[in-house]
Order: C-alpha cells, then sequence, then structure tokens
C-alpha cells in the first residue's frame, strides 16, 4: 500500500505545474514548521530538529530558485524574507524555543496566502485574453 501511495505522490509532484510546485513547498514548510512547534513545546529535541531541518531545506530550495533578472526587486524582498526564515529556524533550533517557529509559521502562511491569489489572479487573466 505505501509503495503505491508513494508511486502517486511522485507522479503528482511530477506532473505538478510551476504553480502547483510552489504552492506544495510552501505548504510543506508550513507543516514542518507546525510539527517542530509542537515538538519543541513537548521538549522532544530530535523531532524539533528534524522538522525544522525540512522546513529550513524547503525555504532554501525556495530562495535558490528566485530569477533576480525575471523578479528584481520582489525576488530580493522575496531573498531577505527566506534569509530571515533560515535565520529563525537556526534560532528556534539551538534554544529550543517555539516563538521564532510561530514567527516563522506566520510569514510562512502570509506569503502562501500571497501566491494563492496571484496565481489565482494570473489564471483569471490568461483564460480573459482566451476568449
Amino acid at each position: 500500500m505505501k509503495n503505491a501511495y508513494q508511486k502517486y505522490k511522485n507522479t503528482s509532484i511530477q506532473s505538478a505545474s510551476r504553480e502547483k510546485l510552489l504552492l506544495m513547498l510552501y505548504e510543506g514548510a508550513i507543516r514542518f514548521t507546525k510539527q517542530a512547534i509542537k515538538a519543541a513545546e513537548e521538549k522532544n529535541i530530535a523531532e524539533r530538529g528534524m522538522n525544522i531541518g525540512r522546513a529550513f531545506d524547503i525555504v532554501m530550495e525556495l530562495n535558490n530558485t528566485l530569477d533576480h533578472k525575471v523578479g528584481g526587486e520582489i525576488a530580493l524582498h522575496l531573498e531577505q524574507l527566506y534569509m530571515f526564515l533560515m535565520e529563525q529556524f537556526t534560532k528556534a533550533n539551538i534554544s529550543g524555543s517555539p516563538e521564532p517557529l510561530r514567527a516563522s509559521l506566520k510569514i510562512l502562511e502570509n506569503l502562501y496566502e500571497g501566491w494563492v491569489q496571484a496565481i489565482e489572479k494570473l489564471k483569471k487573466e490568461e483564460s480573459e485574453i482566451k476568449k
């Protein structure tokens, strides 16, 4: 059963649009940050570290895929936010405090919502052009 699920998951990722992949990355970062907060509150050091590491890796990937030539000032601001998030993840991992994670979660959720709205607007504009 698990093998079939893994195949489905791999196929859904490989066939996803760039926009869907972006949202999936944010969803993963949000999920792992929430799990890290829970682990930090429960003083579960191993679980906290593992989930912070996963969220950190996703944010690093988001940062690495920024196109500064196309994105200009927006890409620069996103890079600054991503760097701040990675600092907060590191701070939370060292201190064990969930507070930097909570701040990071708010930022990730706001960015996610912003991307959802931007993608919806883009799709709407594209459908109007096709008419």
